[in-house]
């Protein structure tokens, strides 16, 4: 038997970056698992077909409630239980803080209807079937945005630490269920690729002289999925930038 074998895990925006290495580790640890995109369809099947059977792909935009629920529904229809939300699914897009009218409307509104309203309605329709496991969990990738600010937009820095709240709110209001986040700093990721000179602005900053990868996300995530006495937890993944920011 491997460590999360029995349990089901739908993980949002796993077809690459952060939500893709967690749902790999899961599936490599027993775990059925269910990846998920808005627009990555092509993505999403390859990497669940590489997974094997106990792995599907499922399209839905999670800030469309409709299609979050279908999402839970055929979870459920598939693999009969949720156990384990992982909320990686995020929408941003680079824009200076001091540029006001770059932020127009439509951009602030839709980065909190991917981020913050999309989260939460798909957490709350999800906890019923949480509510059942024998250790429920939500996970949710945040942001040191979240903490400081600092990120792509203020927005987003709203957006994240939106997040972060909401994480607390629903740690102390949903138990036995656990529900934790883990915030990074820069992530090496393929939407990251062209950031050079922000990896290097990391780099001269951060005590651990890096910017953080997926595994360091995943590994922050299995350490609170891991510990059944943990919720309420933002675990700040940042080789100590917001130490020296």
């Amino acid at each position: 038997m491997s460590e999360f074998s029995g349990k089901v895990a739908l993980v949002t925006g796993s077809s690459s970056g952060i939500g893709e290495a967690i749902a790999r580790r899961l599936s490599a640890l027993g775990a059925a698992v269910v990846i998920n995109s808005a627009k990555s369809v092509e993505a999403g099947e390859r990497i669940a077909a590489e997974l094997g059977k106990d792995a599907i792909y499922l399209q839905a935009d999670i800030s469309d409630k409709a299609a979050g629920e279908r999402l839970l529904a055929a979870t459920v229809e598939r693999f009969g239980r949720i156990d384990i939300l992982v909320n990686s699914a995020g929408w941003t897009t680079a824009i200076p803080h001091q540029d006001l009218a770059a932020l127009t409307d439509e951009i602030f509104a839709r980065t909190f209807e991917v981020n913050v309203t999309g989260t939460w309605l798909l957490t709350k329709a999800a906890m019923p079937y949480l509510m059942n496991s024998d250790d429920g969990n939500v996970i949710n990738i945040t942001s040191i945005a979240g903490v400081r600010p600092v990120g792509s937009s203020i927005a987003y820095s709203m957006a994240k630490a939106a997040l972060n709240q909401m994480t607390r709110l629903l740690a102390k209001s949903c138990g036995p269920v656990r529900v934790n986040a883990v915030a990074p700093g820069l992530v090496e990721t393929p939407w990251t690729r062209d950031w050079q000179a922000q990896h290097e602005a990391v780099r001269a900053r951060a005590p651990l002289k890096r910017s953080a990868t997926p595994d360091d996300c995943v590994e922050a995530a299995l350490g609170l999925l891991r510990n059944r006495y943990a919720t309420g937890h933002i675990f700040v993944v940042d080789g100590g930038l917001t130490l020296a920011i």
